[in-house]
């Protein structure tokens, strides 16, 4: 049985999975809200991620009932996202994986999504509408590989959707 700590900083919510063989044992997560009106900025969320990430690290293996010498490997967001929120949260991955001396497995954030969405629904095959905050496509996922049919990546659904309020 596989054990992974994932670390996702990809945006404005920072959160540290553990799962086993599929399973998810914990998964707490903290949200920066921007000040009323305003966006939130790459700067500004970062420092959120640096401020709670260790936090949630603990709250995680808590959580889990697992220990450290029973996780088999580290995985983070390695994109897309935010530039500054995304090397915030892959410095700590890195760290943890050189601390505890286990893989460090970068993961992208699109299929992510779509691997979660096929391991609920159990598809095989799917074909999907990804929409994020920076980017929409049309992917399809068959033989072990994804096909991208169509996308943005200015001008996403996301965007409006992300203005509306979170917090």
């Amino acid at each position: 049985m596989v054990i992974s700590i994932g670390l996702e900083g990809s945006a404005n919510k920072i959160g540290v999975g553990i799962v086993r063989d599929g399973e998810v044992l914990s998964n707490p997560r903290h949200t920066y809200c921007a000040p009323t009106g305003h966006g939130f900025l790459p700067r500004h969320t970062a420092q959120h991620h640096r401020d709670n990430v260790l936090k949630l690290v603990k709250q995680a293996i808590e959580e889990s009932g697992v220990s450290i010498s029973d996780i088999d490997c580290v995985s983070y967001t390695k994109g897309p996202g935010m530039g500054a929120p995304l090397v915030s949260t892959a410095v700590v991955a890195r760290t943890l994986s050189q601390l505890w001396n286990i893989p460090l497995m970068p993961v992208n954030h699109c299929i992510a999504h779509i691997e979660m969405g096929r391991q609920v629904t159990g598809a095989d095959n799917p074909t999907v509408l990804y929409v994020s905050g920076g980017n929409t496509q049309v992917i399809s996922y068959m033989n072990q590989r994804y096909m991208i049919f169509g996308e943005t990546l200015d001008i996403a659904v996301g965007n409006c959707l992300d203005s509306l309020p979170e917090c």
